[in-house]
């Protein structure tokens, strides 16, 4: 097949791959499945679109429609060729204010949307748990809900119109028509009217319409996607007289998990902006049962979002950095939380609608608490919930909550006894399962806890499975709530509607897709549900030994298997963070978190060579990581690419042996004390064109980049004791500031001595970063070691150790402690080491610092932090510390990473990337400064990206602090 893909590429305006690289990257989505599909296609235009389909017709292969891949039932990975049009298909086409809709394509992202309809008073309303990066191709397929379905009803009753290409390569507009329009439609001697045809004659009987009625989920369940809606069809006018509605056959396609035709504009219905007024009672609940007993009387409160956590997630979320910060308002340990939103449009209304709501929750009794939250606590709450599933992906080991159960809706007045036969199921298979859920609208996530790489526990994936849809059927529920049928639930569709009615999802499936190239093995002729698994049942796992301690994870591979496909590296910079670099600029699949851990886990697994890292596809899928580290904390399950990405390099290069422009730069800080030995002359040939250009030739530095400059190194010798100092502090001179900034050391040694500090100083050795950035680890380790080992009898809660250089002074919280062979010693250092702004922080806490050291003067500032510092430590410090003189007014650009780190941004293949990444957030809120707006920056690579990027200098947070002293 590969000659007829090459022949498909030259007349392709997309891209298509067909490498082992891509095809590995795209055989999984956010479910428990992996199937290795043909290849992968990336179309430009509708044109490109119709070349697939008549290919895979020819060629007897599917097309398998993806958007952003976070699809939990395994709706996304097929055999066939994946085509992702989250690249390409991305842009809004039009708003009509006046009808309230827009037109868009399929890629777009669905809290993309809705920041440009706001200027509108105007929203898309269904809102899932991944809306800052999910898109509404995806959301049509699935027919998604989210949070706020309860108010604004789920996709399906949004979709107006789609233009859609069907499987014969037509370009059909599907939208509502009169039953006039729809007799003439039957008699279209073309595909389209087949279609119309098919449907009329499967559904025409009342007897017909009578068994959907009795079989499919009760009708005001409004989540409900188990198979395709033609519950919906039977109540337009064509088959109903009773006040029916056109037909459309977009409600049929919502929903359909791209199996019938592929979509290519969608016009969307759209709300206006909910009340603004908002408040949040988060209910605490001992119990699941009196949780779930409180919600239909809660309902009658018109609440806007309805939505539970159980215990399994809030425990996650004591150990997930970002986390930690959103869950400050739970009190004691509570088994569930009920989280109710009220919206009004005024103070006064918002009031009486929580009192109201407080004298039901009084009368009920359930709860032990009811925090009311406002303002950025909710959305602080919210962002919890949200991160629900992800962090599912954070249990250690290797058994996960799975997806497979989750989706359940049942009518609010079954729930609580939905939800106790339920949990008697789960006790008879000595499972405590998670509880997540929407529970306002009767939509219960519901996740065994199983290893599946065990058999017992993929013969218990079945089991479980078989017996919670005998329960939903049982009450007459949906299976599929919003998560859609995909793999995992479509065996059970003929038991969950009739094998009459499935019988007729049949037909409809063959007219619109006679050759079944869409999106084969869901909802119809479905794939086994416990067959394709990621992992391979009862494999022997791979002896892997590392130099990084992976140990946390219980090992390197466990931890790349963290990566549970909920694609929160994929969301775009309008919506903060920091994660993840590289695919903001691109928009490439490949060039995400999940990209390079998904890879990683693939030839660790499935690699016969000797050394397993050993592949050009693993250098390729690392090449662009910036090792920002924002993974570590912004992905919900934690999983630190940074470290993947250092072992690799070092795996790799012990098979490969290191470049010479890779030894150069690990070993930056050799030349770097070369230079700053005479800095002026230093300066003069490395700053002049001509040698700057023959430098940059040898290392392979893009030519735009300028080179740093050389100051004297920093001298110790200025240290001096003070036998009245409020306390002694260990300076971490790293070897960045010390041959490249020392004027910044010198500023902090005056800064910290007269504000009566201590400041030792004792020879040690480098950090070790420009090692670890290359995957030099044995130098790395020799250098971790030798640090440890100096300080540990020195570092203790009196004796800080404390640092300039963000990138530096963190290894010691981070890598020295996967590093060292004193783990010990090195975690008691780590808990005692401190970014500069750390350490003056706590001391401004403690009262040891006040504003009356420093000036009165009133000054601005825009500070931008450090990517390790974000990830590992925090950006409010740094506001803290530069608000301390009293009129100061400091703001944190909201920016991610610089997009320098290290030597990447000086590279000749990275520069471009490098400065695309400047130039979304940072630089132009650095142009929008006006000139007496000081420009503050911690990160001495953030400060060489400002200058190269805006000309702009930018100032150490300690150097103004510095110049403000009194």
């Amino acid at each position: 097949m590969k000659d007829q893909l090459k022949a498909l590429s030259s007349s392709f305006q997309g891209e298509i791959y067909y490498d082992g690289l891509m095809r590995s990257i795209y055989a999984t989505d956010a479910s428990v499945y992996k199937i290795l599909p043909l290849a992968v296609a990336i179309p430009k235009t509708t044109n490109d679109i119709k070349q697939l389909i008549a290919f895979a017709n020819k060629n007897k292969t599917s097309l398998i429609p993806r958007t952003a891949g976070t699809s939990l039932a395994g709706q996304c990975v097929g055999e066939g060729i994946v085509v992702d049009v989250s690249k390409c298909f991305n842009k809004i086409i039009s708003v009509d204010e006046i009808n309230k809709t827009v037109t868009v394509q399929p890629g777009l992202v669905r809290d993309e949307l809705n920041n440009y309809l706001k200027p509108y008073g105007l929203f898309f309303g269904p809102n899932t748990s991944t809306s800052n990066r999910c898109m509404i191709g995806g959301m049509v397929g699935n027919n998604s809900s989210g949070t706020t379905s309860i108010q604004h009803g789920v996709t399906r009753d949004k979709v107006l119109n789609l233009k859609t290409i069907l499987s014969d390569g037509s370009e059909v507009e599907f939208k509502p028509i009169s039953k006039a329009e729809f007799k003439n439609k039957i008699v279209q001697n073309d595909l389209e009217g087949k279609i119309y045809k098919t449907i009329y004659e499967e559904l025409k009987s009342t007897e017909v319409q009578k068994n959907i009625i009795d079989n499919f989920p009760k009708p005001f369940i409004h989540r409900r996607n188990t198979g395709y809606a033609i519950d919906e069809l039977i109540k337009s006018e064509v088959f109903s007289k009773d006040n029916a509605s056109q037909f459309n056959i977009c409600q049929l396609l919502s929903g359909s998990e791209g199996t019938l035709a592929f979509t290519t504009e969608i016009t969307l219905q759209l709300d206006d902006l909910p009340p603004s007024e908002n408040a949040m009672v988060a209910l605490h609940f001992d119990s699941i049962e009196a949780c779930m007993k409180s919600v239909h009387q809660l309902m009658q409160h018109n609440l806007h979002t309805c939505e539970m956590m159980d215990d399994t997630i809030l425990n996650l979320t004591k150990h997930n950095a970002k986390q930690q910060e959103n869950r400050k308002f739970i009190q004691g340990n509570p088994v569930a939380i009920l989280m109710c939103e009220l919206r009004a449009e005024t103070d006064t209304e918002l009031n009486d609608s929580i009192e109201k709501l407080l004298e039901t929750i009084k009368y009920q009794g359930l709860s032990y608490a009811a925090p009311i939250l406002q303002g950025t606590e909710i959305d602080k709450a919210m962002e919890l919930r949200k991160a629900g599933l992800g962090l599912l992906g954070n249990m250690i080991g290797d058994k996960k909550a799975v997806a497979c159960i989750e989706d359940t809706a049942v009518a609010l007045e079954d729930l609580s006894d939905f939800i106790e036969e339920f949990t008697a199921i789960m006790k008879g298979y000595n499972q405590d399962a998670v509880y997540y859920a929407h529970a306002g609208a009767g939509e219960i996530h519901l996740r065994p806890i199983l290893n599946l790489k065990q058999k017992e526990d993929v013969t218990l994936f079945r089991k479980i499975t078989t017996d919670v849809a005998h329960l939903v059927k049982k009450y007459k529920g949906s299976m599929s709530g919003e998560h859609g049928d995909g793999i995992v639930r479509a065996e059970f569709i003929p038991l969950m509607i009739g094998e009459d009615n499935y019988q007729i999802l049949k037909q409809i499936k063959t007219a619109f897709d006679p050759n079944t190239i869409f999106n084969p093995g869901k909802i119809v002729d479905a794939l086994p549900m416990d067959k394709n698994l990621r992992y391979k049942v009862d494999r022997k796992e791979p002896i892997i030994n590392t130099i990084l301690d992976f140990s946390a994870s219980q090992g390197i591979l466990r931890e790349a298997e963290k990566c549970n496909g909920s694609g929160d590296c994929r969301k775009l910079p309008e919506f903060g963070g920091t994660m993840c670099p590289s695919y903001r600029a691109t928009r490439n699949e490949k060039d995400t978190t999940r990209a390079r851990a998904n890879a990683l886990r693939e030839f660790l697994t499935t690699s016969e060579k000797a050394n397993k890292f050993n592949h050009e596809e693993l250098k390729d899928v690392f090449d662009l990581c910036l090792s920002c580290k924002a993974c570590s904390s912004e992905c919900p399950s934690s999983v630190d690419v940074a470290s993947l990405k250092a072992e690799f390099q070092y795996q790799y290069q012990k098979t490969n042996g290191f470049s010479f422009k890779d030894k150069f730069f690990a070993n930056a800080t050799k030349y770097n004390k070369l230079g700053s030995k005479a800095p002026s002359l230093s300066n003069a040939v490395f700053q002049s064109s001509f040698a700057s250009s023959i430098v940059k030739n040898i290392l392979g530095v893009h030519a735009k980049r300028s080179l740093p400059k050389f100051t004297k190194s920093f001298n110790y010798s200025i240290n001096k004791t003070h036998s009245s100092s409020t306390k002694t502090v260990y300076l971490f001179v790293d070897e960045f500031t010390k041959y490249l900034e020392s004027d910044i050391a010198n500023d902090a040694v005056i800064l910290l001595q007269k504000l009566n500090y201590n400041v030792q100083f004792i020879q040690h050795h480098e950090s070790g970063r420009s090692y670890l950035s290359k995957g030099f680890l044995e130098e790395a380790k020799d250098l971790a070691n030798k640090n440890v080992s100096i300080f540990k009898d020195l570092i203790t809660k009196d004796t800080p150790l404390i640092g300039i250089e963000p990138s530096a002074i963190l290894t010691f919280k981070d890598e020295y402690i996967k590093l060292s062979d004193d783990v010990e010693a090195a975690k008691s250092i780590a808990k005692h080491t401190f970014l500069i702004e750390e350490f003056i922080q706590q001391e401004i806490e403690l009262g040891n610092i006040t504003s009356e050291q420093f000036t009165k003067e009133a000054k601005v500032i825009k500070f931008h932090g450090h990517c390790h510092q974000k990830a590992l430590a925090n950006q409010k410090s740094s506001f803290d510390v530069l608000n301390l003189p009293e009129n100061y007014k400091v703001t944190i650009i909201p920016s991610g990473c610089c997009g320098m780190a290290g030597s990447f941004g000086y590279e000749k293949d990275k520069y471009e990337i490098s400065m695309q990444i400047g130039e979304q957030t940072l630089f132009p809120a650095i142009r929008k400064a006006s000139n007496d707006i000081i420009i503050s920056a911690n990160g001495t690579s953030c400060r060489h990206q400002i200058k190269d990027g805006t000309n702009v200098v930018a100032k150490h947070p300690v150097t103004i602090l510095k110049e403000a002293l009194l």
